[in-house]
């Protein structure tokens, strides 16, 4: 029997379908390209956004139509908090919502007999994954925690997700062992909250989990988003104490507005983002910092979006990941007045994603004459490989010899076509 599987969405997202895709495997099922015909399609969801669900809706039709006969199981955020939605699309045989994925592999199987759609579950206990079997040995992602307490008033995640739960300590460290052991060089923690890991457990923290892990043989530790009240003393020192932790930080902003921050739900202001910033670039002079921004957000003025422009170009981002604000049904902001044109929405993104390209190629060019550490993923086609510094800045290199899934150190020699490209040790 042949699989395959669509993931759209969060690195959360991405470890769960791995973890079920193996299930699949070491069943003696074949693994294929989404876009070949198959026995049965598994789409894991994402509902961030009104064009997350649109994609999704557009990859299970894409799965009947490549075989009207196969069984179709939908799982993740939109199938959870829109199930009717879709069991009303044609060919979808099971919905199965953000727990019991790993039932995928059972489910399937039953529906290859049967025409069903499962009832979702809404259990609040953490569902353990593990992944055993891997493709590469560059980057592993590690599912640590799920769930959000937060509620941010334009967010439907929580409703999708449920509440905070984080992952037993020692399954996290047994797997990051499994990793090492296995040649990975290096891993991200991700979750739906990753700040939030720990306060579902008695006297253990995220800080706590890093320094189990750093003890292990694993030459880089990267940390997914996270939220800027994670930034606190104890998380500075921890900082301070674990070289292996990556220098690349994507800290949430959404607007540089106190006002919209404060409709928005979330719990700090633009002060008390810009000062973890100084301090993190005082602090690591090497950190590169990523973020959101929401355009559009309900009740956004004129003047509350200038203020969002004025305080990102004080802040050395190294990119800034734009959204327009999607109405997500289910949230406060959903029935916020003065919802924004999406004339509007589009332009005040044009200006945000314009200020992020500047703000890159600033930050890149400053790299031009110092030699770096990549990790090596890829070969591209113009004959470059191509591997990520410790702060996540994209070098590349040329070589004689295969140098994949290695550390390696390279001078950078030029910036071109917006690309860093250097040259090896072995070049110099």
């Amino acid at each position: 029997m042949k699989i395959g599987f669509c993931t759209l969405g969060c690195k959360v997202n991405q470890y769960e379908t791995e973890a079920i895709k193996e299930k699949f495997s070491i069943n003696g099922w074949e693994i294929k390209d989404f876009n070949e015909e198959c026995d049965a399609y598994l789409i894991n969801t994402c509902s961030v956004t009104s064009l997350s669900d649109r994609k999704s809706r557009q990859m299970i039709r894409r799965a009947h139509e490549k075989n009207k006969n196969a069984i179709i199981a939908v799982c993740g955020c939109y199938a959870q908090v829109s199930p009717e939605e879709i069991e009303k699309i044609e060919g979808v045989n099971i919905v199965i919502g953000t727990t019991d994925k790993l039932k995928a592999y059972e489910l399937i199987n039953e529906a290859v007999n049967k025409n069903i759609v499962r009832p979702l579950t809404n259990k609040e206990s953490y569902e353990d994954m593990e992944i055993t079997l891997f493709d590469s040995k560059t980057r592993a992602i590690i599912k640590v925690q799920d769930g959000c307490n937060n509620f941010c008033s334009y967010c439907i995640i929580p409703y999708a997700r449920g509440r905070i739960r984080s992952r037993n300590p020692k399954k996290v460290y047994n797997e990051c062992q499994k990793l090492s052991e296995n040649g990975f060089l290096e891993v991200v923690l991700s979750g739906i909250h990753v700040c939030s890991y720990g306060r579902d457990l008695e006297n253990f923290t995220l800080c706590d989990l890093l320094y189990k892990i750093h003890s292990i043989d694993i030459k880089r530790i990267r940390l997914s988003s996270i939220e800027p009240n994670a930034f606190n003393d104890d998380f500075f020192n921890m900082l301070k104490e674990l070289n292996k932790i990556c220098h690349h930080f994507h800290i949430s902003l959404q607007s540089g507005c106190d006002e919209t921050l404060k409709r928005m739900n979330r719990k700090y202001n633009s002060s008390f983002y810009k000062g973890i910033c100084n301090r993190l670039i005082e602090e690591f002079p090497d950190t590169a910092i990523t973020t959101d921004v929401i355009v559009g957000f309900p009740g956004e003025t004129e003047e509350e979006f200038n203020k969002t422009v004025e305080f990102i170009k004080s802040i050395p981002f190294y990119k800034i990941h734009t959204f327009k604000y999607s109405v997500r049904e289910g949230t406060v902001a959903a029935n916020m007045p003065d919802q924004i044109p999406p004339d509007v929405k589009e332009k005040r993104s044009k200006i945000i994603i314009d200020i992020s390209n500047e703000k890159q190629k600033e930050f890149e060019r400053k790299y031009v004459g110092k030699t770096v550490e990549i990790l090596v993923e890829n070969k591209n086609k113009n004959g470059y490989y191509m591997g990520h510094t410790s702060n996540y800045i994209p070098v590349f290199v040329k070589s004689e010899n295969n140098i994949c899934d290695t550390l390696i150190k390279v001078e950078i020699k030029e910036y071109k076509n917006n690309m860093l490209i250097g040259k090896t040790a072995e070049d110099f």
